[in-house]
């Protein structure tokens, strides 16, 4: 799982504001999709957020329930000194939260991502290699 990572990969992330690219983050997001969704229904959502299309939906409760808990521990509204996310706020929709993060975040902020998406039954998205990671409850033994 993600926790055998550490946030020195390196992943492109559009920027704000002036359109330039960085290759300096680390680059995850959570996603709530139907139960028993394949990593490959995962990689098509992913194509489609950066594609902008996100369609007209509610926020699924458990992307809600992540966005809180996660910025509760590092906000990203402000963003302060040591936070770990090269690009705040958060990128939130109603079926994900992306989350870009500097390449010198701690471990334990990854291991917060990974523990707090298996407790909403999210599934985890790697951007630098494409990997797809479901909620523990989905892993079979």
């Amino acid at each position: 799982m993600i926790g055998e990572l550490t946030c020195g990969g390196a992943g492109v992330t559009p920027r704000t504001g002036d359109g330039t690219l960085s290759a300096v983050s680390f680059d995850l997001s959570v996603w709530a999709l139907r139960p028993g969704a394949t990593p490959d229904e995962v990689r098509a959502a992913v194509r489609r957020c950066r594609e902008g299309w996100h369609g007209d939906q509610h926020p699924d409760p458990r992307v809600v329930a992540f966005y809180r808990a996660i910025t509760a521990s590092y906000p990203d509204r402000p963003a302060g000194p040591g936070t770990p996310w090269e690009v705040a706020p958060l990128h939130a929709a109603g079926d994900h939260v992306e989350m870009n993060l500097f390449p010198t975040c701690a471990d334990e902020v990854l291991l917060d991502i990974e523990r707090l998406a298996g407790e909403h039954d999210l599934m985890l998205f790697d951007a630098q290699d494409g990997s797809v990671y479901p909620p523990p409850a989905r892993v079979e033994p």
